[in-house]
């Protein structure tokens, strides 16, 4: 077969899937919107229970502060949308597997169920410690090196720029076991050369808590021990895990190919 007629049905396999990707792109974001529409009459609540954590950290009487004409509005609005994606995550990660799914062997799309379902859950375990945990901690320890001379009250934006940066930080950060335990499982790694990693992966930790996180040396230790403790998980539960037989490789190729 020339070149001539293989160019042809290249590209339309080229714009089949670009135009499947559009469709997925589409349906995540309806998605997110259809969640949303109910939310928004809730923006006053959802944002009010974001801000729970620095409002118990501050004096009483205290309050949050908006200096934009507009930032009353579109800070609570920004919170809902971030809200109503999580809420829609598990669908949107469904389609993006959807997507990939036609290129993998037969074990491999059998991860699918577990690695959405795990990769949800750890990213919410995440920000759950997050909130429940870091923020407490690092809004009093700030809130508590201000001089009495000052009046402690965030913008609402910046607040709103530093929460999510740190639930994006300690969602992903959460999703270090199934990194790990991925690797083994496709072979990329063994469990011996992830041992011999630690010392790296504990500096590495650190480096990243240094980046995300405040500049004290609690939100660091709050961000890297987890993170070290996790990578710990993922090795122990690649032990179970394992990488794949060869035979089921080879079973799962042949089945892909006729």
């Amino acid at each position: 077969m020339s070149a001539e007629t293989e160019e042809p049905g290249q590209e339309q396999s080229f714009l089949s899937h670009l135009v499947e990707l559009r469709q997925r792109i589409v349906r995540a974001a309806v998605a997110i919107v259809i969640v949303f529409i109910p939310m928004a009459f809730f923006m006053q609540q959802i944002f009010d229970f974001l801000s729970r954590p620095m409002m118990a950290a501050l004096p009483v009487g205290a309050k949050l502060l908006a200096t934009g004409v507009i930032t009353p509005f579109m800070v609570p609005l920004k919170v809902t949308l971030f809200a109503a994606f999580l809420v829609a995550l598990p669908y949107v990660l469904w389609q993006v597997w959807a997507f990939v799914a036609p290129g993998l062997y037969r074990h491999e799309k059998r991860l699918a169920g577990p690695l959405i379902a795990s990769s949800v859950l750890m990213f919410f375990a995440g920000m759950a410690y997050c909130y429940f945990v870091v923020f407490g901690f690092v809004f009093k320890f700030i809130a508590g090196f201000a001089p009495a001379s000052v009046a402690v009250s965030p913008d609402i934006e910046a607040y709103f720029g530093f929460v999510m940066s740190l639930f994006i930080a300690f969602g992903l950060t959460f999703e270090v076991p199934i990194v790990v335990v991925l690797l083994v499982r496709f072979g990329i790694a063994s469990i011996d050369k992830l041992k011999k990693a630690r010392p790296y992966v504990i500096v590495g930790a650190f480096i990243i808590a240094a980046i995300f996180t405040p500049p004290d040396v609690l939100s660091q230790l709050l961000l890297a021990i987890p993170l070290c403790v996790l990578y710990e998980l993922g090795i122990l539960i690649a032990r179970f895990v394992g990488a794949p037989k060869a035979a089921e490789e080879t079973a799962s190729q042949q089945a892909s190919s006729t």
